[in-house]
């Protein structure tokens, strides 16, 4: 019958007894007892182990393996065995029971005893020397892309058993896997060719004769002489420590213009899991992304190189052996010493320190004279998204666009920066990086380290004047002004007439006030800087430009 357990358990009672002279007789079997399965029976040359009680027939015991607490050893017809039980154990299967009855001339013969021997029931165990290691498949994942080598550095979970059943060890009872090489010599023969060719997930039984065990030592008190162990196997991942980092990539946006490398900054959502599936971490569940540099040392090793080359958007798998993640040590409960870890990653954006603002034209007006600039008054129109197209603000959810005046801190500086140089019915895209946004802290709806997605139209635009400034010269002012100013030639200048040079100048195109402000209440302002005895009226001696004053005030200083 073919092998198919290295163990076999097997119950015994067999008889020895003595007769008058007359016809020989044999062995007489009563197999009473016998297990449903039996995959393979005892031949000539396998090696046996069973208890067993020894009795003569008025039932006085005078041997049992059971009483001395070891199990008979021994192989099959070879002659190391009375001939009778040599006869007696053939064709017996595992966990079998039977009574042998074993004449004299086929026991002790004339030299021992004549009075009745019996053999009655103990469990006996029972090792093939010609075996090999046995395994069968429980349950495997549907995909396995990678077996167990030799050199290989494993982890699993076992239980082991004896053939009958009696569990020795377990590694679910430690609460932690067994880490080890495979085929170096860490593990006992059998385990170390049994485990080769699983797959992480994978779920076998390795039934090991004892040759390829403990042979006849045994272990402790747990494994005795000549077991077959059976172990239950179920590999949580496996490794090798020339191996490197593994990535599968899921999903690559259709455009990239750029992909990280060494000293950017990524914001990235992940979800961490072991090779058999389960989690230990996702960022997900905090909803935040992970924040950091890559290639500076601020994430593990494995991690640190996974993440260069990658697009805004893109999804991909990385596989982090050990050695690049957390070693041998692990990290507090969370993930034990020798784990291989798994991350599910999505690129949300990422940027360089060095970074400035990128600004892409999507619409222009074909006639151009006249563009934004600092100190400009301007009103806009805008979207702001995240770069995985998650809408933050939109000056569509308020009545009327936003009315700012440039270079005045009144947006962010990317903003401010993507607003110059627009016409009138421009659009355009401006890409804002966190340094020349938001920053590290964020802001109300806007993540930490956040790159900004702005879509601008320009909607109105009215030229401003230098800060400091109420009203400027768009070309050389009058000279001698003071003249030019009076009007009415009555060399005097009261407000009234002050304000209509003013508003004749604007008129003409020949100066600016500033704009966005009330210009009766600029005008009013300026004549009240001129008017310097608070008489109601500007003469020649009180006129003066703020370059001049400027120019004083300079020169004072310096005295």
């Amino acid at each position: 019958m073919e092998s198919i357990f290295a163990l076999i358990f097997l119950c015994v009672t067999g008889t020895h007894v003595s007769c008058s002279p007359g016809p020989l007789e044999d062995v007489v079997i009563d197999r009473y007892d016998i297990p449903r399965v039996c995959p393979r029976e005892v031949q000539t040359g396998d090696f046996v182990r069973y208890h067993y009680n020894g009795t003569f027939t008025d039932g006085k015991k005078f041997d049992s393996s059971h009483e001395r607490g070891a199990p008979f050893s021994g192989q099959v017809g070879l002659g190391r065995l009375i001939t009778g039980l040599d006869r007696g154990v053939q064709g017996m299967c595992v966990n079998e029971r039977r009574k042998v009855t074993v004449p004299p001339h086929l026991a002790y013969g004339s030299i021992g005893s004549y009075r009745p021997v019996a053999h009655n029931e103990f469990p006996t165990c029972l090792s093939l020397l010609e075996d090999k290691v046995q395994t069968r498949t429980l349950s495997k994942p549907e995909s396995c892309k990678r077996l167990v080598e030799a050199t290989d550095f494993i982890r699993y979970h076992y239980n082991g058993t004896l053939l009958n059943g009696v569990p020795f060890d377990s590694s679910h009872s430690r609460n932690g896997t067994y880490d080890t090489y495979v085929g170096m010599g860490y593990l006992i023969k059998g385990m170390d060719e049994g485990l080769i060719g699983m797959c992480v997930g994978e779920t076998r039984t390795i039934i090991i004769p004892p040759f390829l065990a403990y042979e006849e030592k045994g272990y402790g008190t747990v494994i005795p002489s000549q077991a077959t162990l059976v172990f239950e196997v179920f590999m949580i991942d496996l490794f090798n420590p020339k191996d490197d980092i593994a990535v599968v990539v899921k999903e690559v946006p259709k455009t990239c213009t750029r992909k990280t490398v060494v000293g950017d900054y990524i914001r990235y959502h992940y979800n961490g899991t072991f090779q058999d599936g389960s989690g230990f971490d996702t960022s997900y569940q905090r909803n935040s992304t992970y924040n950091t540099y890559i290639g500076m040392g601020y994430v593990i090793q494995g991690m640190d190189k996974a993440l260069q080359g990658l697009c805004i958007g893109e999804k991909r798998r990385v596989i982090l052996p050990p050695h690049m993640a957390y070693g041998e040590k692990g990290t507090g409960d969370i993930i034990p010493g020798s784990a291989v870890l798994v991350f599910d990653i999505h690129v949300i954006d990422f940027h360089n320190p060095k970074d400035l603002i990128e600004i892409k034209v999507t619409s222009k007006p074909k006639k151009c004279n006249l563009t934004s600039e600092v100190d400009d008054l301007i009103q806009y129109r805008y979207n702001c998204s995240l770069m995985d197209g998650t809408l933050l603000y939109s000056s569509d959810h308020y009545e009327n666009a936003p009315i700012t005046t440039l270079g005045a801190n009144k947006v962010i500086e990317g903003l401010d920066e993507g607003l110059r140089g627009m016409c009138v019915g421009e659009k355009r895209v401006v890409i804002v990086p966190p340094h020349l946004g938001h920053g590290e802290n964020g802001a109300k709806g806007v993540p930490s380290s956040a790159v900004l997605h702005f879509e601008l139209e320009l909607l109105d635009l009215q030229k401003g004047v230098p800060d400091g400034y109420m009203f400027v010269w768009l070309g050389d002012s009058p000279d001698p002004l003071f003249p030019a100013m009076d009007l009415n030639k009555d060399l005097s200048v009261p407000l009234e007439e002050f304000t209509a040079f003013i508003n004749i100048q604007v008129a003409e195109g020949t100066g600016r006030l500033r704009p966005g402000m009330d210009a009766d209440g600029i005008i009013k302002d300026m004549f009240n800087n001129q008017d310097r005895n608070r008489d109601g009226k500007i003469v020649a001696e009180e006129l003066k430009l703020k370059v001049e004053e400027d120019s004083d005030k300079a020169r004072h200083e310096e005295l």
